[in-house]
């Protein structure tokens, strides 16, 4: 408390602004949107799922508030659709939209690795090495979650060593959509053996610096993880429409 001089009467104390409950406040809507990015991500909360704030309140054990900021968060990364007057949901992806996603992401990559073939210093190919031999066995242990945290890892050091931040900007806006449906390629067993396959002859190429070599490859890589993703979803949705007829 301190006092505030007045020109008449007596001195008027005033409260002073607490940090404290505004940092734990921030602190709190960033745990909350990092708890619920990860089970958007794991599946745990599944395309289509609706997000009811009262709920996930109950669930984290946490006011609204810090709820509805961190789906305010998501839906910047585009892991949440907000709609008006209704509850948030996590976004279910169309085909045309992943079709259309992908390419977008494939063309960003694409052109970044051409630039990171020219840009990335000796540092960043050493740790490009690490994560790649990290990445690979983690492949080979078949441990998903780990695989896929250091595959992210790479994706992210080939954009920050291409050097151009416009690039990386645009690359953030689109990556939470596609990592929505980017694991279930993985899921198969083909698919994980041919992109680390793919990572590897990237890393070469990146080595090399090669920079047309590099560009090609991360975007067929890419566009290949596309094509499997839209695959599984098509299948998906024709499992669910038969058993819809089914059950009527």
């Amino acid at each position: 408390m301190t006092e505030v001089r007045r020109t008449r009467g007596r001195p008027r104390k005033t409260q002073q602004p607490d940090a404290k409950p505004l940092l734990v406040a921030v602190g709190l809507h960033a745990k909350v949107s990092q708890h619920l990015r990860d089970m958007i991500l794991t599946g745990a909360l599944a395309p289509g799922r609706e997000l009811v704030e009262i709920d996930l309140s109950a669930m984290l054990g946490v006011s609204r508030t810090p709820v509805r900021e961190a789906l305010k968060l998501l839906a910047v990364e585009g892991l949440v659709e907000l709609r008006p007057n209704r509850s948030a949901r996590v976004p279910d992806l169309q085909p045309e939209a992943i079709t259309q996603l992908f390419e977008a992401i494939a063309g960003i990559e694409g052109i970044a690795a051409e630039l990171a073939a020219v840009r990335i210093t000796d540092a960043e190919l050493a740790d490009l090495r690490a994560l790649q031999d990290e990445m690979e066995g983690y492949h080979r242990a078949t441990d998903l979650a780990p695989y896929f945290t250091i595959n992210q890892r790479i994706h992210r050091l080939i954009l920050g060593a291409s050097r151009n931040k416009p690039l990386q900007e645009a690359h953030e806006s689109l990556y939470g959509r596609a990592e929505l449906v980017r694991r279930r390629a993985l899921r198969t067993p083909e698919r994980w053996d041919e992109s680390v396959a793919e990572h590897r002859a990237i890393f070469h190429a990146l080595e090399a610096r090669d920079s047309a070599r590099a560009g090609a490859l991360l975007r067929d890589h890419v566009g290949r993880t596309g094509a499997v993703v839209l695959h599984h979803v098509a299948a998906s949705r024709r499992s669910a429409d038969a058993a819809h007829a089914g059950v009527r």
